[in-house]
């Protein structure tokens, strides 16, 4: 189901508690362009374009598009929502949706 067309800018304190709960999250940018971000690593170009595929296919679902940064081994998201000019629950829900695409790495 697409996200909610009455997204609102979230506020300083909103973003912080909302990252907090994302692990390897941070904020980049500042102003117009802050935005939450994650570099993804792969083992090789194979496995990072299937991820960036199934970014993909989140985008177009959520009709919510991120920036993506692809590199042979790691694709780098970055999540703001330009409608508001900054940062919303949006880009956290997608956040979210991203992080369970990879899966835990085994231990040992």
């Amino acid at each position: 189901m697409p996200l909610a067309p009455t997204l609102r800018a979230l506020k300083a304190t909103e973003i912080v508690a909302h990252l907090a709960k994302l692990e390897g999250w941070t904020l980049s940018g500042d102003g117009d362009t802050l935005a939450i971000e994650k570099a993804f690593g792969f083992a090789n170009y194979y496995q990072t374009v299937a991820f960036v595929n199934a970014v993909a296919f989140i985008a177009h679902v959520e009709d919510h598009h991120p920036e993506l940064l692809v590199q042979p081994r790691q694709c780098r998201v970055r999540w703001r929502t330009d409608d508001v000019r900054g940062i919303s629950l949006a880009d956290f829900a997608c956040a979210k949706r991203v992080d369970a695409l990879q899966p835990e790495p085994s231990p040992g």
